[in-house]
């Protein structure tokens, strides 16, 4: 037997390949043949060597030493549904040639939207979502206390009073609800209790209510005490647990929530409400706008470093490191002449290229990645990539802020359910289309979600639960307060006290308003 030089897998004289890694196994030289062959009477040459240069894609030795392409058959597979394509196209009559070209760019990008991936989403849904914590005392005493989120009505303007200013205050807009709570139920061991959806009036520790097992809940005021809600509106509780106890408790949250798209673009289906009042490359302000208008969310989230957790990660968005400037001059030269300082063009070109340069990754650190390290690795889970898209929006001054919760499956399966985080970005729109419709400039921007490892560009959609959207704070430590909100106290050498989370759907699952396609595909801007 022999070694891959590659992975160091055992391999067997025959092999031509590393049944382990796949790469090809060249043969030694005749010297180490020889060497082998007097410590091994009769043996078959088995030392394997590094190929001095790769072999080419898809290519692999057979038995009888031909090289064979095993990706032949996959890409003429392919050229023929796009020659099928192609020709089907040239069958239409002239008009409808001219309408479905007119939804793309050029047929370039018209066979890469019918060769595309993509994810179903509903328009409308209503689910009840479960957040569910077990625990187990292994101490000789002790308790734990979690702060659960109770979250705001999301609006399409972030909860503002309109979308837009409209200085002639003829053409006021309500921004449509996207998010809103309507029952919330937590159970504590086998005791439930019914909780305000706003959190009001606040029930403080004073009041709090203990059940027959002796577990507590509240919903608190803010505040940096202990007994108070540190970053938003929050239920608190509290299960006091005798030695070796196990118990539970659950956070039950009726929700009704919709889709919603920022993005006037004819990929956008028509059963998705906000297109019309949305940005695209043509509608874009520039990077000078920010500076004009005075944005307060430039100000808040603009900044080229944020969220210092200290140690070796450091900074989670860093828009001053070299490889992020490199990644951001490399975005900003590919785009088209007179588009260098088009603030909408250099967002989605950046949302294209950690989708071609980044992969998703399931066995991302505890501590997150910061923008620099995914980028540098390649590699990056869901906070790891935002981290990587903000760092380079920021080295323009593109304001990026997180956003956290509960990503599901479209069909709202349990398996489905599992914590997220993506991003709210802020774009202007250019002055001449806010001037025709009366909006003041200083309000003229489109604040939208960016879900770069979901393929969700200014979309919201009923599948992401929204806990918590990040509010301004320099010091940083709402957001490690937000990863933090469980706390225990426990007694005895040795002793712990276990939790495990999950999250899943109960009761029935109402979808309205049908569903649709997202396709992942690069935008063209020629």
């Amino acid at each position: 037997m022999g070694s891959c030089p590659y992975c160091r897998s055992t391999t067997l004289p025959s092999d031509t390949i590393c049944y382990s890694c796949g790469r090809v196994l060249p043969k030694g030289d005749r010297s180490s043949y020889r060497l082998e062959q007097q410590f091994s009477r009769g043996s078959k040459d088995t030392t394997y060597k590094m190929a001095k240069k790769p072999s080419k894609r898809g290519q692999v030795q057979t038995h009888t030493g031909r090289k064979r392409n095993i990706m032949k058959r996959r890409k003429n597979r392919f050229r023929s549904v796009v020659m099928l394509f192609l020709v089907a196209f040239v069958m239409l009559s002239p008009q409808a040639r001219e309408h479905v070209l007119g939804e793309f760019s050029g047929i370039d990008e018209m066979i890469q939207a019918a060769m595309a991936g993509y994810h179903i989403y509903p328009v409308e849904a209503s689910y009840t979502l479960s957040k569910v914590a077990e625990v187990q005392n292994n101490a000789v005493d002790g308790y734990i206390t979690e702060s659960i989120l109770i979250p705001p009505t999301i609006t399409s303007a972030m909860g503002s009073v309109s979308q837009f200013d409209y200085t002639n205050g003829d053409a006021s807009m309500e921004p449509m609800t996207i998010q809103k709570t309507e029952l919330i139920t937590v159970n504590l061991g086998s005791q439930s209790v019914n909780v305000p959806v706003d959190g009001m009036p606040s029930k403080e520790h004073g009041d709090r209510i203990t059940t027959s097992e002796g577990h507590e809940i509240w919903w608190p005021s803010l505040g940096t005490d202990d007994n108070q809600c540190p970053i938003g509106k929050c239920v608190k509780v509290k299960m006091n647990l005798d030695p070796n106890e196990a118990s539970s408790y659950s956070f039950d949250i009726q929700v009704t929530s919709y889709s919603y798209s920022w993005w006037n673009d004819a990929r956008v289906k028509s059963i998705v409400p906000g297109k019309s009042d949305g940005i695209n490359i043509e509608n874009s302000g520039s990077f000078e706008d920010y500076q004009l208008r005075n944005s307060q969310k430039a100000s808040d989230f603009g900044a080229k470093l944020w969220y210092d957790r200290g140690g070796s990660a450091s900074y989670a968005i860093n828009g001053q490191d070299a490889i992020v400037k490199s990644a951001a001059d490399q975005i900003s030269s590919s785009l088209p002449e007179g588009k260098s300082d088009n603030v909408y063009a250099f967002a989605r070109a950046a949302f294209d290229y950690l989708h071609a340069y980044v992969e998703y990754d399931r066995e991302a650190p505890v501590t997150a990645r910061s923008g620099p390290a995914c980028l540098a690795g390649n590699l990056g889970d869901c906070d790891e990539q935002t981290n990587a898209y903000f760092s380079i929006l920021r080295t323009k001054g593109v304001p990026g802020w997180y956003a956290f919760g509960i990503l599901g499956d479209p069909h709202f399966t349990n398996e489905g359910w599992e914590a997220h985080a993506w991003g709210y970005i802020q774009l202007p729109l250019k002055d001449s289309w806010c001037e025709d419709r009366s909006i003041t400039l200083e309000t003229c921007f489109v604040e939208a979600p960016v879900d770069v490892v979901n393929n969700k560009w200014l979309l919201s959609t009923p599948t992401a639960y929204m806990d918590w959207v990040e509010t301004a704070d320099p010091s940083g430590q709402l957001i490690f307060d937000y990863y933090h909100p469980v706390k225990t106290l426990h007694t005895g050498e040795g002793g712990q006290i276990d939790r495990t989370r999950s999250y899943l759907t109960t009761d029935d699952v109402n979808i309205a308003g049908g569903s649709y396609q997202v396709k992942k595909y690069a935008e063209s801007f020629k």
